[in-house]
């Protein structure tokens, strides 16, 4: 007999963070058919024998449909591709290990399986970014709230376990949580399939951030290099993402480093006006993050800072993947890290001892 067109599994990778029982918690209690398995994708780096148990637990009526894979701190991207690839049914819903799934997210999954005509490949949930009430949000707030535009966020999205298997799933030369699913997406797309936008709602909290989180998030210029390289320049226009400031920040950091050549050579009046174009490059940078949000003391303070280190920052990203990128070929599942992944399977004790992931 084969699976009904409903059935599905779920697959949540996770690196071990409080918010996993959360979004466990929810999905064990939300109302609607239930998972055929639920995968929780161990990533966190080996070997960590005494660490943490996942909280399993809290999956209350579904704990027993649930089996931990460990991967060993391989990223996102490598994390699902084990997920999906242990998994029976022919539908599997990826989540985020930081999102609530609504109260009744499993029926309305069911309706957009049900739904799904056989040339649709993947269903796409919908998002929800609380944000502050009563104040702006800040820039990190804003950058979170972006997932609610997002096609094809993996924080929540069902995929034919089937076209997972013809495009090779995820492509784990992404490290982070950032352009894998959108790679994923239009590759599928270029098989064939169809994609589109289910009806079930997802919360994704903002989850709390260091002042230096947006230095870090530079590091995904580098997986903008790699789209660039796999689907050429409109890759921007197919994904519906932003294009971002990338040659800005080239060009103020030009002009940074020319000042300090030209002040270094005794050209004085060259070094001050490249001087000056970096300045006003930077202040305008500056501004146009300070003016959205709620412009306190700190937030303006962590502007002014980060504003004038992000442009480097971004175009050594930037030229770093675009060098490391420039040979990289189409992902058919089969590079460095995919087949076994080199993996512990086992069956859901959550007790992280038979192998770090």
């Amino acid at each position: 007999m084969s699976a009904p067109a409903t059935d599905y599994s779920v697959v949540i990778p996770t690196v071990g963070r409080p918010c996993l029982a959360e979004c466990l918690a929810a999905l064990g209690g939300a109302i609607g058919p239930e998972p055929r398995e639920i995968v929780v994708v161990d990533d966190r780096p080996q070997p960590e024998p005494l660490r943490e148990e996942l909280p399993l637990d809290a999956l209350g009526p579904l704990r027993e449909r649930a089996a931990v894979v460990q991967t060993g701190g391989r990223g996102p991207a490598a994390a699902r591709n084990a997920g999906w690839q242990v998994v029976t049914a022919p539908w599997v819903a990826f989540l985020d290990d930081d999102v609530r799934v609504g109260a009744r997210w499993r029926e309305a999954l069911a309706r957009d399986l049900a739904e799904a005509d056989p040339t649709v490949a993947g269903v796409q949930g919908v998002l929800d970014v609380p944000l502050p009430v009563g104040r702006r949000p800040t820039d990190w707030e804003r950058n979170t709230a972006g997932l609610a535009r997002a096609q094809w966020a993996t924080a929540d999205m069902a995929y034919r376990t089937e076209a997972l298997k013809a495009v090779g799933g995820f492509d784990e030369r992404f490290p982070r949580a950032f352009r894998e699913d959108a790679d994923l997406a239009l590759r599928v797309l270029d098989d064939g399939w169809r994609i589109r936008r289910g009806s079930r709602l997802t919360t994704h909290p903002v989850r709390p951030a260091d002042r230096w989180v947006s230095l870090r998030l530079q590091r995904g210029n580098a997986d903008d290099a790699l789209m660039l390289r796999l689907h050429g320049p409109d890759w921007w226009r197919r994904a519906a993402a932003p294009r971002g400031r990338i040659r800005r920040h080239a060009a103020v950091t030009a002009a940074g480093l020319a000042a300090l050549a030209l002040a270094a050579a005794g050209r004085r009046r060259a070094a001050a006006l490249a001087g000056a174009g970096w300045l006003l490059g930077t202040a305008e940078f500056a501004r146009a993050r300070i003016a959205p949000g709620p412009r306190t003391r700190e937030e303006v303070m962590t502007m002014l800072a980060t504003s004038a280190l992000i442009p480097p920052l971004a175009a050594y990203h930037r030229l770093a993947g675009t060098l490391r990128h420039r040979g990289a070929s189409p992902w058919d599942g089969t590079g460095t890290g995919t087949g076994d992944h080199g993996i512990a399977r086992r069956s859901g004790d959550g007790s992280g001892r038979d192998g770090d992931a």
